[in-house]
């Protein structure tokens, strides 16, 4: 089954209403229905927490953290593994880790497609299916 790996971009365009998010509502639609999984590494998780609290402050992040994503989607842990072949990534391509650890999670399946707004991928999407939201 396809299964889409959201970033911590993608999300956050999706939370704002921004270019992309109607995109990302088509994702979580598709993952609800059961036609497809829907995922995100527990380090891009912390990445859309961070930035909710940041902009939002806690009350509202843990609000929107409650509710955002379908029960149907999987929050991915970082396991040992995982984070040493991500540090690979990170040194061969020039990733930032919490990039290199999508990138990761999006190669492990040939069927898995990372959606992102970050254009910075586009170095390495050799490596693994994306799909790039609209730019702002």
């Amino acid at each position: 089954m396809k299964a889409y790996i959201l970033d911590a971009s993608a999300l956050l365009r999706y939370i704002d209403d921004e270019a992309g998010a109607e995109r990302v509502e088509d994702i979580l639609t598709v993952c609800v229905s059961g036609k497809a999984d829907l995922c995100i590494s527990a380090m891009q998780w912390g990445e859309v927490a961070g930035n909710l609290r940041k902009r939002l402050g806690r009350v509202e992040e843990e609000r929107i953290l409650s509710s955002i994503l379908p029960s149907e989607s999987q929050i991915i842990p970082l396991t040992g593994e995982r984070a040493v072949l991500a540090a690979g990534i990170k040194m061969d391509r020039s990733l930032s880790f919490a990039d290199a650890i999508a990138l990761e999670l999006a190669m492990s399946f040939k069927d898995h497609v990372l959606v992102t707004a970050d254009y910075g991928f586009k170095d390495v999407d050799d490596l693994a299916r994306i799909e790039y939201l609209p730019a702002k």
